[in-house]
């Protein structure tokens, strides 16, 4: 009988790891995704801890459950080991092939989010807001101003925003309430730093169907569908120079900034 890995994602306090288990609750290895630092308890595993780290970070799920390869049989082929070298970064980063990796579909949100780097976008992960353990998940500074962007996942699901709510399969969620909350944490924090008129706008990102019947005001939370992250973005008008947004950047990179 097959074992089963399952690989579940851990973001807490900065850090960003993928740990992933047996069936029986036996860890394999985990996944620093900031580092790239592969750690597997039995080398004969490592193949399978690899694939799996891949088939999760394609998926795009909380947690995934998958068989495990015979020891020493499941390496990765060339192309998903680049990609996964890709997500870790480190020293192999420019032997990459980046322009394959970028053509794969069903990259997450961080991902998304980095590719922008070229177009003048910064973004600063999993900023801790106060000092109750509050994460921003992705804090997105650019040309077209200052975002808070939070994921939220119902693949399969209707989601519809009208006017200032948006519902999940009919049921109302708080999901904007909640992004306009954090930008105006976010932006007094900022402006409490020296980062003088700016404003932030907080950005809910969907996995699922997504239906937007009403476009919110220029400067209220909204969402968008998570393959259209990239096109919204860089859709919009410019608000800030190059020398702005690597001001805000820094400012918003200072662990004192969120401190306060």
């Amino acid at each position: 009988m097959e074992d089963v890995l399952t690989v579940r994602r851990w973001r807490r306090y900065g850090a960003d790891r993928l740990y992933v288990t047996q069936e029986s609750g036996a860890r394999v290895g985990s996944v620093d995704l900031q580092s790239g630092e592969v750690v597997v308890d039995d080398p004969a595993h490592e193949a399978g801890l690899r694939r799996a780290a891949q088939a999760y970070l394609r998926a795009d799920v909380a947690e995934l459950a998958m068989a495990l390869p015979a020891p020493g049989v499941g390496a990765l082929d060339p192309v998903d080991e680049e990609a996964l070298q890709a997500w870790l970064g480190g020293d192999d980063w420019d032997s990459v092939n980046v322009a394959a990796i970028r053509g794969e579909r069903g990259s997450s949100v961080r991902t998304r989010l980095e590719r922008m780097g070229d177009e003048g976008w910064q973004v600063v992960h999993d900023v801790p807001l106060g000092r109750q353990g509050s994460l921003v998940e992705h804090l997105l500074i650019g040309p077209a101003g200052i975002f808070t962007v939070a994921e939220r996942r119902h693949p399969g699901q209707r989601i519809v925003v009208e006017g200032r709510t948006l519902a999940v399969d009919g049921r109302s969620m708080s999901y904007l309430r909640d992004a306009r909350l954090e930008a105006t944490r976010v932006q007094g924090a900022l402006l409490a730093a020296a980062c003088a008129a700016i404003t932030v706008r907080g950005v809910v990102v969907v996995h699922g169907d997504l239906e937007v019947r009403t476009v919110q005001p220029q400067h209220d939370a909204f969402a968008i569908a998570r393959q259209d992250v990239q096109t919204v973005f860089r859709a919009m008008p410019v608000r800030l120079d190059p020398a702005r947004i690597m001001a805000i950047a820094h400012v918003a990179r200072q662990r004192s900034t969120w401190s306060r």
